[in-house]
């Protein structure tokens, strides 16, 4: 498990709303392929380079464009309990070998006269883990990103993934690797509650 604490804005952000560019994609897709001794014109790959590629990229890296970030409406609190939502499942993309990392978000927030659906964090979640990354700093980014967006007084972020690039190469092991970052100071009754409720989730 490592403990995440909260950086300042990444530079994946700083170029949030840089487009795709699908000739790009299709034409580096094409080069990969050919490099790897495929013939990118035989018939199952011509698509593949020239369409289906470029479209899964556009998709994958969501969370690079701001306009695809959720609306975070919130609505006014009648007390200050902790809100839980466990069981969000994500994928993103490792930054170090362009594979998937893939598993179980669990959040929480202590709300400061404000909360928002429930469903805003599912796709909150989706939508940060949309880019290439690591584990330790997509953990770090939905904390600080969810502070900053609904207002929280405190946020706690843990995250449960398998990563491919460690299971289909290397020393391929299919493993959990855990990661908790967070904004604020929770107690200790707090702490428990979440992790009661996250034991809970894996109950099921």
């Amino acid at each position: 498990m490592t403990d995440g604490t909260p950086t300042s804005t990444t530079d994946a952000e700083s170029n949030a709303e840089h487009p795709v560019d699908r000739d790009q994609l299709s034409h580096a897709t094409r080069l990969i392929l050919d490099a790897v001794g495929e013939d990118p014109e035989r018939d199952g790959l011509v698509d593949t380079w020239e369409r289906r590629v470029p479209a899964a990229y556009e998709e994958l890296t969501e969370g690079y464009r701001e306009a695809e970030k959720p609306t975070m409406r919130t609505f006014e609190a009648e007390g200050e309990d902790l809100v839980v939502k466990t069981g969000i499942p994500f994928y993103s993309l490792c930054e170090h070998h362009l594979l998937p990392f893939h598993g179980t978000a669990h959040v929480a927030y202590r709300p400061d006269g404000e909360v928002v659906g429930l469903s805003k964090l599912v796709r909150y979640v989706k939508w940060a883990s949309r880019r290439l990354t690591i584990q330790e700093q997509l953990t770090r980014d939905v904390a600080e990103g969810l502070h900053e967006e609904i207002g929280a007084d405190a946020v706690l972020v843990e995250l449960s993934a398998t990563h491919m690039c460690e299971a289909m190469r290397g020393v391929e092991a299919h493993t959990t690797t855990t990661s908790r970052a967070s904004v604020g100071a929770f107690d200790d009754v707090e702490r428990q509650r979440f992790r009661d409720a996250i034991a809970t989730e894996g109950g099921r």
